[in-house]
């Protein structure tokens, strides 16, 4: 049977709300941010972050500034419990961070809960369940007597465990998951009931979070909840009213911004709106827009090649090389109108001597993002002579990491430079295959072969043969593993001591004709990158290859 949507689905009904406030409003300082990438982002990874990664954004998390970081979901999983355990103990907290510990008002779950925080200086106990319509007749079976009760006992619960644990300052936070199709009059009634049992005060204010646990309607719609919300929600002043969108309709940036202009005094978010289905909201994407409007995000994105380095990282997924802020490609112009305007831009810029930014085609200077004006023009110019990024992926599949990119298609703009002519992708391969795969040098990677270190059953020993000026010698060193115990080997035999910064693979062709390509970018005492790359049917071999790329370029320039 076949339905029309008229017939399969229904709107949203709007808002009784006829003297609305926020639509007139304008966002004149930043919210309080809290980072949910540990617990809500990681959950919807196709990999879930192991504790290095973990421990890699967390530091990285409070570089850009957050104070509040949902560090996971600790009775849900062994992993999130030992780790929130991790930082607490080998003092990883700065005093000025709070880390935040989300659980359901389930007895076992919010005791499990208080096990993991013990010892924390502070810390947000996040607890909720859930309370729309649908959630009550198809989850829980249960009426709104039922489900208030449950948030009732966890809020009891909460505060017991939180007066028995007086060391560490414990704010709480109430979510009633998938408030946005939850009555609103039942909403608030059960917020307030969890407020009765806190009982909050101006000097020690709890968290109501309003979540779009599904984003189901326009965002204006959530805009009038929240503010119904602000202004129907007993003793407003001891409460942070906090958001927590999602981004199923993809108006998930616009929905917290109208939000905060709706009351809000809380966003909760990941970078780049990493998150189930279409994902979180993007708080890279709010802070941004809020810092070209003149406004202070309190967040740190002055080098969002480093951001985008850790996520993509961290989550074992791309940003979208069209991502707000982010991607490789926003201040990219392919066409030549759109270059020269840019050029006119900035020439006119100079001229008046004003430090208000005015370039056509780009609504943020790019240097405040870390990224420099010649990227802008020289790798745009490449793009549209062809991609030189594009081109090998496509015809040879070699997925450049993005820093390599640009350092590439620097390589390939001297020889078009030079010759003054069109580049064919099989040109730009050769000249790929001249400066990373078959870089000239001292030495040349021939085999190696590793065994377990007999004073240490974690690390590995690795005795490597190489080629040195046309003669065969052999090197060893002992590591975490293989690239760790080469990087040894080398500096034990040369005296290099380069450090490895980030490393990347992927495989290309099917079957027997597979290949995998390592990537490899190092650091030397100045903090320059060099790249090396390697191609082998055996992985660890590219990688060892790929070091070797990175030594002998290190020694050429």
């Amino acid at each position: 049977m076949t339905f029309t949507p008229g017939e399969k689905y229904k709107p949203f009904a709007p808002i009784d709300l006829p003297d609305r406030q926020w639509p007139t409003k304008v966002i004149e300082k930043a919210p309080i941010w809290c980072s949910v990438d540990l617990r809500d982002g990681n959950q919807a990874l196709i990999e879930p972050m192991g504790h290095e990664r973990k421990l890699r954004m967390f530091r990285h998390l409070v570089e850009l500034g957050f104070k509040e970081i949902e560090v996971g979901f600790p009775s849900a999983s062994q992993t999130d419990f030992d780790f929130v355990r991790f930082l607490i103990e080998e003092g990883e907290i700065p005093d000025d961070v709070k880390i935040q510990v989300l659980t359901q008002a389930r007895e076992e779950l919010i005791r499990r809960t208080f096990e993991s925080i013990k010892g924390a200086k502070q810390a947000i106990v996040h607890l909720y369940n859930s309370t729309s319509t649908l959630q009550r007749r198809v989850v829980f079976d249960l009426d709104k007597v039922g489900i208030k009760q449950i948030a009732i006992e966890g809020a009891k619960l909460v505060r017991q465990l939180a007066d028995e644990m007086p060391e560490t300052h414990i704010q709480m936070e109430y979510s009633p998951e998938s408030f946005t199709q939850t009555e609103l009059d039942y909403a608030c009634e059960v917020c307030a009931a969890v407020m009765k049992i806190w009982k909050p005060t101006v000097d020690n204010k709890i968290i109501i979070n309003l979540p779009a646990t599904v984003e189901v309607a326009s965002a204006n719609i959530y805009a009038d909840q929240i503010e119904w919300m602000h202004r129907n929600l007993p003793d407003r002043d001891k409460v942070l009213l906090s958001l927590h969108p999602h981004n199923d309709r993809g108006t998930g940036v616009a929905a917290a911004e109208f939000g905060i202009m709706a009351g809000a005094d809380r966003v909760e978010g990941t970078l780049f709106g990493n998150g189930e289905r279409t994902g979180n909201v993007d708080v890279v994407n709010i802070a941004m827009n809020m810092y070209t409007q003149g406004v202070d995000p309190k967040l740190d994105f002055s080098d969002i090649n480093e951001v985008v380095r850790t996520v993509e990282y961290c989550n074992q997924l791309p940003v979208h090389p069209r991502h707000p802020y982010g991607g490789d490609l926003v201040f990219t112009a392919f066409s030549g109108s759109h270059q020269d305007a840019i050029k006119k831009g900035f020439g006119a810029m100079k001229k008046s001597n004003d430090p208000l930014w005015a370039i056509p085609y780009l609504p943020i200077d790019p240097a405040d993002l870390g990224r420099n004006y010649d990227a802008v023009i020289r790798v745009n110019s490449q793009s549209g002579k062809g991609g030189v990024a594009y081109l090998l992926e496509e015809d040879y599949g070699i997925e450049l990491p993005r820093l390599l990119q640009v350092e590439f298609s620097k390589v390939v703009q001297g020889v078009t430079d030079a010759t003054g002519k069109e580049l064919s992708s099989a040109t730009i391969y050769e000249i790929f295959e001249n400066e990373y795969l078959n870089a000239k040098g001292d030495i040349e990677f021939i085999d190696h072969h590793t065994t377990v270190d007999t004073h240490a059953s974690e690390r590995r020993k690795l005795v490597a043969t190489i080629r040195e000026k046309g003669k065969e010698r052999t090197v060893e060193g002992i590591g975490t593993g293989p690239i760790d115990a080469y990087m040894s080997a080398l500096k034990q035999a040369y005296g290099f001591d380069l450090k490895v910064n980030d490393y990347r693979e992927h495989t290309t062709g099917f079957g027997s004709d597979a290949v995998a390509v390592a990537y490899v970018e190092m650091r030397d005492d100045n903090g320059e990158p060099i790249f090396g790359v390697g191609r082998h049917a055996n992985i660890v071999t590219a990688s060892l290859k790929a070091i070797t790329s990175a030594v002998n370029r290190s020694k050429n320039q």
